[in-house]
């Protein structure tokens, strides 16, 4: 009995994460061919991003190619970062810090996307303006049926814009107060003790979260039929999953290691091996995203005049796009 605790423990299960050298040396023949092919992938994910920059910076007019190549980066720019995540494991806070905050800003983005393909606030007001909007959507009151519409004015669509921009002021502010405490030995996502600074920043993180998402939903709900010939769905879909898979899924797989369902592996403990799954998960999934993303938005489109979108009979023809 004693014999299992003893071989159960091991003095490196409950050390911080490995040194980058540390790892490497750890690494088998399988394990540094999946570490090189996973580099590789960054590496294109990376490639890909910048050609699409320099394509949409070319083809398309300011504000919008700032938008997209803010949107279509989410992917790449995660990729990236988990892959630093991956052979330096101490870096973690900081890697996951990157790619959280610049995630916050692309919330916001999505929304203004949507907002400039009808040309900007003022047109997109003009167009709406007096049309009552349906805000009974997820993830805050998409089970609340007896919320009456709203009427679209320029009041509202601030609200809107606020919220949405709150979650990437806030998110980076809190992002980069963890870092500080976490260098201190304050922030440690294991301690779940009332006095520790991560079970209030966390909870506090979560409400930011679904506040920002609400009204994005609720532009996309009552615009996207207007908004189909441009792929605005699959762009919507592309930019949920990427918050699924970078929020929820590294969430799910942090308390699985925090719990020991994860095991331990020295020099990797369970919540360093738990991590270093997740970067690896992030990065295949990213760059299945990135490409996906780039035939959604490496395109080229011409909006048609202001007549055209107001045209409620034939809603998809406002807009005549091309593939390249």
């Amino acid at each position: 009995m004693e014999e299992a605790l003893n071989s159960s423990i091991d003095p490196a299960c409950l050390q911080e994460p490995p040194l980058a050298i540390d790892v490497i040396k750890q690494l088998d023949p399988f394990e540094l061919c999946l570490y090189s092919m996973l580099t590789f992938m960054s590496c294109i994910s990376l490639l890909l991003y910048l050609e699409q920059c320099a394509f949409i910076y070319k083809s398309q007019s300011y504000p919008k190619r700032t938008t997209i190549i803010w949107i279509s980066g989410a992917a790449p720019v995660i990729t990236t970062m988990s892959c630093f995540g991956m052979w330096i494991p101490k870096a973690v806070m900081i890697t996951d810090m990157t790619s959280n905050c610049y995630f916050s800003v692309v919330v916001y983005k999505v929304l203004v996307l949507m907002i400039e393909e009808f040309g900007g606030s003022k047109e997109f007001l003009k167009r709406f303006s007096g049309e009552t909007f349906q805000i009974n959507t997820g993830p805050c009151c998409c089970c609340c049926g007896c919320l009456p519409r709203v009427p679209m004015s320029r009041r509202m669509l601030f609200w809107l814009k606020l919220f949405a921009l709150q979650y990437a002021i806030l998110k980076t502010a809190l992002s980069v107060l963890s870092v500080v405490l976490w260098t201190n030995g304050n922030f440690d996502l294991s301690d779940l003790e009332i006095t520790g600074t991560s079970i209030w920043i966390n909870p506090f993180i979560g409400v930011l979260t679904i506040t920002s998402l609400w009204p994005v939903a609720i532009i996309f709900m009552n615009t996207n039929r207007f908004l189909r010939r441009l792929n605005i769905i699959p762009k919507y879909a592309m930019y949920q999953l990427i918050l699924i898979l970078s929020q929820l899924q590294t969430s799910i797989i942090n308390i699985l290691a925090l719990d020991g369902t994860i095991a331990c592996a020295p020099p990797l403990s369970s919540q360093a091996r738990g991590s270093l799954l997740s970067q690896q998960l992030m990065i295949m999934e990213m760059f299945i995203i990135t490409l996906v993303n780039r035939v959604l938005f490496r395109r080229t489109y011409e909006t048609l005049s202001f007549e055209a979108h107001d045209s409620k009979a034939d809603p998809q023809a406002a807009v005549l796009e091309h593939d390249v």
